[in-house]
């Protein structure tokens, strides 16, 4: 229909909330190349209760990316949504990829993209770029000599 897949591992129907959320997530994977970017993943998991949407790299900055995905805005921007909870659950993923990666001679930031629209509207959705959204936790260190913003 919206060349996303509608069935679950285990054959049953994905939820209309996972449906607008992949759709989102392509369109802000879409805009990011646009911009520039390279996408090194996407829906990147490092244990099993933290994932990062969007992963990527332009030049020498490295950007983890929440995406956020409304219809409208009748109850506030999308990027309300982002709240320390889940700022945590970012940072604490980010850090264990690092970690993975050998923490990279990069700069590092988050951004969330706001993807406003629904999968079966014609017209494009509004995109909009929140770059440097929160910073990185104090207590997530990296070592001596690590690059990060």
């Amino acid at each position: 229909m919206f060349g996303l897949n509608f069935l679950t591992k285990k054959g049953t129907p994905q939820p209309r909330t996972a449906i607008v959320g992949q759709w989102g997530e392509r369109r802000a994977i879409d805009f990011l190349k646009k911009e520039g970017f390279s996408i090194i993943g996407s829906n990147v998991r490092q244990n099993r209760h933290d994932e990062i949407d969007v992963i990527a790299q332009k030049g020498e900055l490295l950007v983890f990316a929440e995406v956020k995905t409304r219809k409208a805005e009748e109850y506030g921007r999308p990027a309300m949504a982002v709240d320390k909870e889940k700022r945590h659950a970012l940072n604490r993923a980010a850090a264990a990829y690092l970690r993975k990666a050998k923490y990279p001679e990069l700069f590092y930031r988050f951004d969330v993209i706001e993807v406003l629209g629904k999968p079966e509207e014609t017209e494009a959705p509004v995109i909009r770029h929140l770059e440097d959204a929160f910073p990185f936790e104090k207590r997530f260190m990296f070592p001596v000599g690590c690059s990060r913003k």
